[in-house]
């Protein structure tokens, strides 16, 4: 369930695939931020704000917000993220429109996040957008994913996303 433009959008359950690889995702992620002391990484469908007037409140499947955004000494956030993280993932379900990825994805980078990965399982595949750019990149089950922007050092076989 998210919160678009003022209204409850119901979105369908999410398959056992796309748990386990929402987990990975972010199991890796969040090693590469501990191992680096970079920032702290949510997960189970967080509630980022991307616009508001009307609000509107997406469920990211995995974010990684920097201690340059949210500092290291503060409390742990309470209720949704305010503050827009660095680095957000999106795993794609079967019934997900790619229309409908892209308004997403397009909500996320407006709203300020740096990164937003889309992570298809049914290819393998992962898109990496990022601000300013006009097309992704694209990374397949071969290549090595690198995100220097917003996790230095992380670098991760994209096959490891879907095991």
């Amino acid at each position: 369930m998210e919160l678009v433009k003022g209204r409850v959008v119901r979105t369908p359950m999410p398959e056992a695939e796309h748990g386990e690889v929402c987990l990975n995702a972010g199991a890796l992620i969040r090693d590469a931020a501990k191992t680096g002391s970079l920032g702290r990484v949510m997960g189970n469908d967080t509630f980022v704000r991307v616009a508001t007037n009307p609000d509107t409140y997406r469920g990211a499947d995995v974010c990684f917000i920097s201690y340059a955004r949210l500092p290291k000494g503060q409390p742990r956030p309470k209720g949704p993220l305010e503050v827009p993280p660095d680095l957000v993932v999106e795993v794609r379900s079967p019934t997900d429109r790619t229309s409908d990825i892209w308004v997403t994805v397009g909500e996320y980078l407006g709203a300020g996040v740096t990164v937003v990965v889309v992570l298809d399982p049914a290819l393998e595949a992962a898109a990496v957008y990022r601000q300013g750019d006009d097309f992704p990149q694209r990374w397949h089950n071969g290549d090595e994913l690198t995100l220097p922007d917003v996790l230095p050092g992380f670098a991760v076989p994209v096959r490891r996303l879907f095991e």
